[in-house]
């Protein structure tokens, strides 16, 4: 069995203490508040980053790869923010890229399959 590297399970880790805290802020948020359809994609977007690292830590490749879109979908909305937000945005999106695409990582989610399934 291919041990997995422990740069995926900082990441995986990371990206779930994320989800978990901004989902819960987000739902906070809402108490005594109107609703707006921007909250549903607001906390889809949150939720995301739960899934991918629980995936990430089960060795789905495709969660990697959701990683990396969620990653660029930031880097994307960052930029009609601020130059500060933007790049470290696109830092953080090049140093998650470069330890989710090492080769250990590559072999631990090439042992796991590289099939789309759950």
């Amino acid at each position: 069995m291919n041990k997995r590297p422990i740069s995926v399970t900082i990441i995986s880790w990371i990206f779930i203490a994320i989800g978990v805290v901004t989902l819960a802020y987000e739902l906070s948020e809402l108490k005594g508040h109107s609703f707006h359809s921007d909250d549903v994609w607001v906390g889809v977007v949150r939720f995301t980053a739960i899934v991918c690292g629980a995936f990430m830590l089960r060795g789905n490749n495709w969660a990697r790869w959701l990683t990396m879109a969620w990653l660029a979908f930031h880097v994307v909305l960052s930029a009609f923010n601020s130059w500060h937000e933007l790049a470290v945005h696109s830092v953080l999106a090049a140093v998650f890229a470069y330890f989710l695409f090492r080769a250990p990582a590559n072999e631990y989610f090439r042992a796991k399959g590289s099939s789309w399934r759950a």
